[in-house]
């Protein structure tokens, strides 16, 4: 049987408390709310961090989903079931709703939070790419105070972020602009599974044309320099299922995939040009869907 490494555990009373055990106790010590994606890594002996603090009684104050007329601002500790949830949410970026049904399992959506989820910065993971096409800005706080990262800023690459060992992410912010939707579509071995490709888009139209847009992928190892040839296509063009495709090839393009259990690389890279083409569509049926309501 798997066991985690000895460690030492602490419940947080509330943020500043929390973030003064991770001032105190240095890089020895995780945050753990849901606890779905670092508990199987400490039991396989990956992660073996020396405490354990508890941020799970801090849901009054990161448990919030705001809409205000700028962004909406969404608290680390919401959990997987509440953004799938959340009509208001729905309406404004349902590129979360198609995510979140596509995540794991009830079990894991009771529990695992959009905190644990975007600080575990697992390349296979869904709201990751969600965050980055909405172009969304992460609030971290320390002993220091508060600062804040685009979301590019925030995730430096595979298992990586640009926390501090004691800072907190605190808050998602997702800006509302313009008159645009998303979308998210994912393939997996079976239901809940972590992703064979998955990706997202967020489109925003002015007067018929694409007025801007953002793609995202998922568990395909994009390039980002290389991936933003893809809204510098569609950029000022009118939406067609053409553009869509070559949209397709660059995101295909923009992949260096690896072959393992779950298919090869050339599989990998059709699924990311095919999932990009099925995203751009959707998302833009839904801006004309609100439009004519």
């Amino acid at each position: 049987m798997q066991v985690p490494g000895p460690f030492e555990y602490e419940r947080a009373t509330g943020v500043d408390h929390a973030i003064a055990l991770l001032d105190k106790l240095g890089e020895e010590a995780r945050v753990v709310a849901g606890g779905h994606s670092l508990l199987p890594m400490m039991k396989l002996r990956l992660a073996n961090p020396e405490y354990l603090i508890d941020i799970n009684d801090l849901t009054g104050e990161l448990g919030h989903i705001t809409v205000e007329p700028e962004a909406v601002r969404i608290g680390a500790l919401v959990r997987h079931r509440e953004l799938l949830e959340s009509d208001e949410l729905a309406t404004l970026f349902p590129i979360f709703r198609d995510a979140e049904t596509v995540i794991a399992d009830p079990v894991v959506r009771n529990r695992g939070t959009i905190g644990g989820s975007l600080c575990q910065a697992d390349p296979a993971e869904d709201l990751s790419a969600v965050c980055a096409v909405l172009d969304a800005t992460c609030v971290l706080r320390g002993p220091s105070g508060t600062r804040e990262l685009a979301y590019a800023q925030f995730h430096l690459g595979p298992y990586e972020t640009a926390a501090a060992p004691n800072e907190l992410l605190v808050e998602v912010r997702i800006p509302r602009r313009g008159t645009g939707s998303s979308a998210y579509a994912k393939v997996e071995r079976r239901a809940g599974d972590w992703a064979v490709a998955a990706a997202g888009a967020a489109v925003w139209l002015s007067g018929g044309v694409i007025d801007d847009a953002r793609v995202g992928l998922t568990a395909v190892r994009a390039d980002d320099a290389a991936l933003a040839a893809v809204p510098e296509l569609l950029r000022g063009a009118a939406p067609s299922e053409e553009l869509y495709r070559e949209a397709g090839a660059l995101a295909a393009a923009a992949c260096d995939p690896d072959t393992d259990l779950r298919g090869t690389a050339d599989y990998k890279r059709h699924l990311a040009a095919e999932l990009t083409v099925r995203t751009l569509r959707r998302a833009v049926e839904r801006v004309n869907s609100a439009e004519r309501v």
